[in-house]
Protein backbone atom coordinates (compact mmCIF):
# COMPACT_ATOMS: atom_id res chain seq x y z
CA UNK A 1 0.00 0.00 0.00
CA UNK A 2 1.50 3.47 -0.64
CA UNK A 3 1.68 6.55 1.47
CA UNK A 4 -0.77 9.08 0.91
CA UNK A 5 0.82 12.19 2.12
CA UNK A 6 -1.66 14.75 0.48
CA UNK A 7 -3.71 15.01 -2.57
CA UNK A 8 -4.27 17.58 -5.33
CA UNK A 9 -7.46 16.67 -6.83
CA UNK A 10 -9.25 18.89 -9.52
CA UNK A 11 -11.53 20.05 -6.56
CA UNK A 12 -12.42 23.72 -5.42
CA UNK A 13 -11.14 25.94 -2.15
CA UNK A 14 -8.22 23.12 -1.16
CA UNK A 15 -7.64 23.61 2.28
CA UNK A 16 -4.98 21.22 4.47
CA UNK A 17 -5.06 20.54 7.66
CA UNK A 18 -2.26 18.19 9.94
CA UNK A 19 -3.84 15.43 8.84
CA UNK A 20 -6.97 16.02 6.76
CA UNK A 21 -7.22 17.29 3.55
CA UNK A 22 -10.13 19.74 2.97
CA UNK A 23 -12.46 20.25 -0.69
CA UNK A 24 -15.64 21.87 -1.76
CA UNK A 25 -17.42 18.78 -3.87
CA UNK A 26 -20.24 17.53 -4.90
CA UNK A 27 -21.93 13.92 -5.77
CA UNK A 28 -22.68 12.71 -8.69
CA UNK A 29 -26.80 12.99 -8.13
CA UNK A 30 -25.59 16.93 -6.99
CA UNK A 31 -25.78 16.98 -3.57
CA UNK A 32 -23.26 19.62 -1.84
CA UNK A 33 -20.87 19.11 0.59
CA UNK A 34 -17.61 19.71 2.03
CA UNK A 35 -15.14 16.70 1.42
CA UNK A 36 -12.78 15.06 3.96
CA UNK A 37 -9.69 13.05 2.87
CA UNK A 38 -7.72 11.69 5.67
CA UNK A 39 -3.97 11.28 4.47
CA UNK A 40 -1.07 8.83 5.55
CA UNK A 41 0.84 12.19 7.07
CA UNK A 42 1.75 12.01 11.21
CA UNK A 43 1.39 14.58 13.65
CA UNK A 44 2.69 14.82 17.38
CA UNK A 45 2.49 17.92 19.12
CA UNK A 46 1.15 20.33 16.01
CA UNK A 47 4.37 19.31 13.81
CA UNK A 48 3.72 17.28 10.53
CA UNK A 49 6.41 14.52 10.07
CA UNK A 50 8.11 14.50 7.24
CA UNK A 51 6.82 10.55 6.54
CA UNK A 52 3.44 9.14 7.10
CA UNK A 53 2.07 5.26 8.11
CA UNK A 54 0.65 3.63 4.81
CA UNK A 55 -3.09 2.83 5.43
CA UNK A 56 -3.69 5.51 8.33
CA UNK A 57 -6.20 8.00 6.75
CA UNK A 58 -8.04 3.93 5.72
CA UNK A 59 -7.95 3.57 9.64
CA UNK A 60 -9.06 7.31 10.86
CA UNK A 61 -11.59 7.24 8.59
CA UNK A 62 -12.97 3.49 9.25
CA UNK A 63 -13.47 4.46 13.14
CA UNK A 64 -15.12 7.76 12.12
CA UNK A 65 -17.35 5.74 10.17
CA UNK A 66 -18.08 3.42 12.52
CA UNK A 67 -19.16 5.54 15.59
CA UNK A 68 -21.13 7.84 12.65
CA UNK A 69 -23.11 4.29 11.52
CA UNK A 70 -23.69 3.26 15.22
CA UNK A 71 -25.28 7.06 16.17
CA UNK A 72 -27.82 6.55 13.14
CA UNK A 73 -28.60 2.94 14.21
CA UNK A 74 -29.01 3.63 17.79
CA UNK A 75 -30.82 7.04 17.51
CA UNK A 76 -31.87 6.78 13.98
CA UNK A 77 -34.73 9.96 13.35
CA UNK A 78 -33.68 11.59 16.78
CA UNK A 79 -30.43 12.65 15.41
CA UNK A 80 -29.20 13.57 12.02
CA UNK A 81 -25.11 13.71 11.59
CA UNK A 82 -23.14 15.18 8.83
CA UNK A 83 -22.53 12.31 6.31
CA UNK A 84 -23.79 12.36 3.03
CA UNK A 85 -21.52 9.40 1.69
CA UNK A 86 -18.35 8.16 2.42
CA UNK A 87 -18.58 6.37 -0.97
CA UNK A 88 -15.48 8.27 -3.01
CA UNK A 89 -17.05 5.91 -6.18
CA UNK A 90 -19.97 8.96 -5.97
CA UNK A 91 -17.68 12.53 -5.84
CA UNK A 92 -18.71 14.31 -9.31
CA UNK A 93 -15.32 15.58 -11.18
CA UNK A 94 -12.53 13.20 -10.39
CA UNK A 95 -11.66 10.73 -12.89
CA UNK A 96 -11.34 7.07 -11.52
CA UNK A 97 -7.78 6.34 -10.57
CA UNK A 98 -8.71 9.50 -8.35
CA UNK A 99 -11.62 7.83 -6.58
CA UNK A 100 -10.05 4.52 -6.44
CA UNK A 101 -7.22 6.09 -4.72
CA UNK A 102 -9.73 8.41 -2.16
CA UNK A 103 -11.84 4.96 -1.70
CA UNK A 104 -11.71 4.27 2.27
CA UNK A 105 -10.40 7.31 3.47
CA UNK A 106 -13.12 10.28 2.03
CA UNK A 107 -16.35 11.68 4.06
CA UNK A 108 -18.57 13.45 2.15
CA UNK A 109 -20.11 16.08 4.95
CA UNK A 110 -22.59 18.28 5.23
CA UNK A 111 -22.17 21.86 5.35
CA UNK A 112 -22.09 23.13 9.01
CA UNK A 113 -20.78 26.02 11.38
CA UNK A 114 -17.79 25.53 12.42
CA UNK A 115 -16.85 25.50 16.47
CA UNK A 116 -13.45 25.76 17.28
CA UNK A 117 -12.77 23.42 19.24
CA UNK A 118 -10.01 20.70 19.71
CA UNK A 119 -9.44 17.75 22.34
CA UNK A 120 -6.84 16.05 23.04
CA UNK A 121 -7.54 12.94 25.19
CA UNK A 122 -4.28 11.64 27.57
CA UNK A 123 -4.37 8.74 30.26
CA UNK A 124 -1.61 10.69 31.91
CA UNK A 125 -0.14 13.89 32.57
CA UNK A 126 3.17 14.52 30.93
CA UNK A 127 5.20 18.09 30.20
CA UNK A 128 4.03 21.59 31.16
CA UNK A 129 0.77 19.73 32.03
CA UNK A 130 2.09 17.67 34.67
CA UNK A 131 4.34 20.73 35.55
CA UNK A 132 1.39 22.76 35.86
CA UNK A 133 -0.41 20.12 38.12
CA UNK A 134 2.02 19.69 40.35
CA UNK A 135 2.54 23.00 41.18
CA UNK A 136 -1.51 23.81 41.78
CA UNK A 137 -3.64 20.80 40.80
CA UNK A 138 -4.45 22.72 37.76
CA UNK A 139 -4.61 22.52 34.31
CA UNK A 140 -5.03 25.23 31.77
CA UNK A 141 -6.49 26.51 34.86
CA UNK A 142 -9.35 23.83 35.31
CA UNK A 143 -8.78 22.15 38.53
CA UNK A 144 -8.26 18.56 38.59
CA UNK A 145 -8.97 15.70 41.29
Amino acid sequence: MDTLLQTQLPLPNRRQGKVRDLYDARTRDGRDGLLIVASDRISAYDVVMPNGVPGKGVILTQISNFWFDMIARRLGDRIRHHVLTTDAMQLDGLSDAQRRELQGRIVLGRRCNVLPIECVVRGYLAGSGWKEYQQSQRVCGVELP
